[in-house]
């Protein structure tokens, strides 16, 4: 399959810019609700709305009806009350309420593993880094948010309708400029080169480990998310062949705690397997010459 852009300089898409124009989200960024804002709205329920806020917009909730007209100028954090008189918080949005709201022809990555693969990649601003097996957009979004205006994503994805989706999404929330999403099976190879990391969101992440080492600068890390442990076994055993070091398997468990003071326990309900997590950096691994009897 030829490779194919979608980004800021490359169209293969016509991208319905109204719709997307009136679901976009614009992070606050000043003290007080203004209009474009995307913001939380909470109450004791804890159940969440994020929703941008328009003049004349209205919505019905199970807490009554929200006039967004009444919310502007108020202070974020501050307390006010639905049409049935039900208090909610206004609060902006973290990156995690915004991905919620997503478009999905798949599943996202969990905020638990999110979080720590961004660590575990190293990224910085102004670098760049190759994901492959775009998805929703989800992991687009949140290594676009640490590489900054400066550094750059390159997002692969073989379906065209995912990348469809994962773009629009990244649009709505303003990172489309810094991310460049190509059409492509990842067996062709990566464009890129010297990139300072590689992640690999597919079901056979072994077979790919040439082309992850290829784009790869020396010393680059190579990440993977798998969710049996069979295909770990296979990873860890091509990564062990090839020229990878420091390589890691680990997973990540989360239990939230009730925070009511008369009875702080642990939630009955857990976070628990979700996906292995393997990274690896790139190594010069030396080539011992055969000798001839």
């Amino acid at each position: 399959m030829a490779a194919t852009h979608m980004g800021v300089n490359h169209r293969i898409i016509v991208v319905h810019q109204t719709l997307i124009e009136r679901h976009k989200m614009t992070l606050p960024k000043s003290l007080t609700v203004q209009i474009g804002d995307t913001v939380l709205l909470i109450g004791k329920d804890r159940k969440p709305f994020v929703r941008t806020v328009r003049q004349g917009r209205v919505i019905q909730t199970h807490l009554g009806e929200i006039v967004f007209d009444q919310l502007i100028g108020l202070r974020y954090g501050e307390k006010f009350y639905t049409g049935n008189g039900q208090f909610m918080y206004i609060l902006q949005p973290t990156l995690e309420d915004v991905l919620t709201q997503f478009q999905r022809r798949t599943q996202i990555i969990y905020p638990k593993d999110l979080g720590y693969i961004l660590l575990k990649l190293g990224l910085q601003q102004g670098m760049s880094v190759i994901e492959a097996g775009t998805g929703s957009g989800a992991m687009a979004a949140a290594l676009a948010l640490m590489v900054g205006d400066e550094g750059h994503v390159y997002s692969y994805e073989r379906h065209a309708s995912r990348l469809q989706a994962a773009l629009d999404n990244l649009k709505m929330i303003g990172l489309d400029e810094r991310v460049t999403f190509t059409l492509r099976d990842i067996s062709e190879g990566f464009e890129q080169k010297e990139v300072h990391a590689v992640f690999l969101d597919v079901p056979n992440p072994y077979d790919y480990l040439d082309v992850a080492r290829a784009a790869l600068r020396g010393g680059g890390i190579l990440g993977a998310i798998v969710p049996t442990a069979n295909q770990v076994i296979d990873l860890l055993t091509a990564l062990y062949q090839g020229p990878w070091f420091m390589i890691q398997a680990e997973e990540l468990i989360l239990r939230s705690w009730k925070t009511a003071p008369a009875r702080v326990r642990p939630d009955e309900q857990m976070f628990g397997h979700t996906g292995i997590l393997v990274f690896a950096r790139a190594i010069h691994k030396e080539v011992v010459p055969e000798i001839s009897s």
